[in-house]
């Protein structure tokens, strides 16, 4: 099993390689409706995941499905616009597999994106969260089964798993942009429902301040690749029993769309200072 990993994760970089001489420094993967970002790069390579050996292709709406390598100022980036997630019926192992390959092609930082209900004091639909450390409720972590000591050691250090000084840098951005930020704990759940009131009260009692179905899998990859790790949040909704509305994937999409602008100058900012 081990070997196998291992052998499909050189397949898929060898195919990538193939494709482009591009040698990315930094990798970002986007979240439901952050994919516009790709607009302000210089895109060397665009590939389907459908063609890369090994990736799986993207179910749900907002998430695109393509790998990008391109250039954004003087640094090389790779993007996986759009991710699979652990609701889907897909294994950790698929579902952490696109950061393992964006390692092995050599990128030293990783920059993830998601969209989160929020909880904290004072957040409002379309602010954003730099996440400062995270709570695993999801009840599986992407590293059980036997270790792959090529990718890391048995048991990561998660003290940082989010770099102090990208989480200062993206603060000063923000100041600088007039942009409403919190920071904060971010809470992953398995999904795909979104969590009922009682479930939203628990978890500002563990000291979250926002939850979500996606990134912890990929950030504990990453950790254990000894990558360099920073994560926003885009608050798309309040989360359950906080709004009174109905909580909907097309509030999540939409309000994503409103705020990608800020976004894009953003991550666009934080990539020209990393």
């Amino acid at each position: 099993m081990k070997n196998l990993v291992l052998d499909n994760l050189t397949e898929a970089v060898s195919f990538i390689r193939s494709q482009t001489s591009t040698k990315p420094q930094i990798g970002l993967i986007l979240g439901s409706g952050l994919g516009a970002f790709v607009d302000q790069i210089q895109v060397t390579c665009k590939i389907p995941y459908s063609a890369i050996p090994h990736f799986m292709s993207t179910t749900v709406e907002g998430h695109q499905g393509n790998l990008i390598l391109g250039q954004l100022g003087n640094k090389s980036i790779v993007i996986l616009q759009g991710r699979n997630h652990y609701y889907e019926g897909h294994s950790m192992e698929s579902v952490v597999f696109p950061t393992r390959t964006l390692a092995l092609l050599g990128i030293e930082t990783l920059i993830l994106t998601n969209s989160a209900g929020g909880f904290g004091d004072t957040m409002q639909a379309g602010d954003f969260m730099i996440i400062e450390d995270h709570i695993n409720l999801m009840g599986i972590n992407p590293l059980m089964g036997p270790n792959i000591k090529e990718l890391g050691p048995r048991f990561p250090d998660m003290t940082e798993a989010y770099d102090h000084s990208m989480i200062s840098a993206m603060e000063k951005i923000f100041q600088n942009m007039g942009t409403r930020y919190h920071k904060g704990i971010y809470c992953a759940v398995s999904g795909p429902t979104y969590e009922t009131p009682a479930e939203v009260r628990y978890l500002k009692l563990l000291g979250g301040k926002a939850v979500g179905m996606s990134t912890v899998p990929e950030v504990i990859a990453a950790n254990h690749l000894g990558l360099r790790v920073g994560a926003l949040s885009c608050i798309t909704n309040l989360a359950a029993g906080i709004s009174r509305q109905k909580l909907s994937h097309e509030e999540v999409t939409e309000t994503a769309k409103k705020v990608e602008q800020k976004f894009s100058n953003f991550m666009k900012t934080l990539i020209e200072t990393l």
